[in-house]
């Protein structure tokens, strides 16, 4: 549906329609929930147009012009300025009483401050940890949030529409900043997870003699085994589909919440191994470890007489 023949009695404006953000408004619209959508981007809009019960805005102002109120405002863009920017001016277009909600994963110290500003306009804040990655369409969201009961109780509806189900896969989690807090620690664990069926895997793969056939073995995993889980579930996959992954670059970004949550256990004196050592694994794999590899390297050869292997 085009802006122009939006009216003033959207629950919610989604600003942000990347892969998430794009695929949360569908499901929001596809429960029968009237929505709006901004982005800077015009495709990111246009992709929308024949989504029944879906307008979209080519300002934010005009986004904020369809919600009823008290307007809900839910950013879904990276964490750090540019979603700063964005609060700051979905802010100035609010009245007290109005809601911001912000679905990026961002530091939930910064939260926190971000709370406690929007609090002094008479703002309401929630923070919103969002996981699904691009299976929420169909299979819904975990949702992660905190903040003040008051604002949270209106737009419950909103979130339980977003979930796999009305009375699971969401939590209130407390206050302003648990709902990041607790997808920092959830992706923490995410980050051990995977790096745990990383190295089964590789060990798997390593084994010439055996001549295994990797990928029955992880859908063999799947079924009444203690290590069963969705991310095995998409490692048999990927695995059926490329079983030697010899396409695909060694490198894993890291995208910040392993480095809070380390953080995180470092603050509160919680020993976290598992995860420490993933994070490592994916800096090494981003060349972050190749002064340290050769510097080795060069001790080794410098008391014992090892080899050094020329750079190719």
């Amino acid at each position: 549906m085009s802006a122009d023949r939006a009216t003033a009695d959207r629950a919610l404006a989604m600003v942000g329609l990347g892969r998430m953000g794009a695929s949360m408004l569908r499901r929001l619209a596809r429960a029968r929930i009237p929505v709006c959508g901004y982005d800077v981007a015009e495709g990111a809009r246009a992709a929308l147009a024949d989504e029944p019960n879906v307008t979209t805005a080519d300002s934010l102002a005009g986004a904020v012009a369809q919600l009823r109120p008290p307007r809900a405002v839910w950013v879904m863009l990276p964490a750090g300025a540019i979603t700063n920017q964005a609060i700051d001016a979905i802010a100035a277009l609010l009245s007290p009483g109005d809601v911001i909600l912000d679905g990026g994963n961002a530091d939930y110290h910064d939260t926190v401050r971000q709370a406690a500003a929007l609090e002094a306009r008479g703002l309401h804040f929630i923070d919103v940890g969002v996981s699904g990655g691009v299976w929420g369409l169909t299979e819904g969201y975990g949702l992660m949030f905190g903040g003040p009961q008051a604002a949270v109780a209106p737009l419950l509806p909103l979130f339980q529409a977003l979930a796999p189900a009305p009375d699971r896969g969401w939590v209130h989690c407390g206050p302003s900043g648990s709902g990041h807090y607790a997808k920092m620690v959830h992706n923490g664990i995410e980050y051990g997870a995977m790096q745990a069926y990383a190295e089964g895997f590789a060990l798997l793969h390593a084994k010439q003699e055996f001549a295994l056939d990797v990928a029955a073995i992880a859908e063999a995993w799947r079924h009444g085994t203690v290590v069963r889980s969705w991310l095995l579930d998409l490692a048999a996959g990927a695995l059926r589909a490329d079983p030697l992954m010899d396409k695909v670059a060694p490198v894993v970004a890291d995208s910040g919440e392993g480095r809070w949550t380390v953080r995180e256990g470092l603050d509160l004196g919680v020993p976290l191994p598992v995860t420490a050592a993933a994070l490592n694994v994916r800096l090494a794999s981003q060349g972050r470890g190749d002064y340290g590899a050769r510097f080795l390297a060069r001790l080794r050869n410098a008391f014992g007489g090892h080899a050094v292997k020329p750079q190719s």
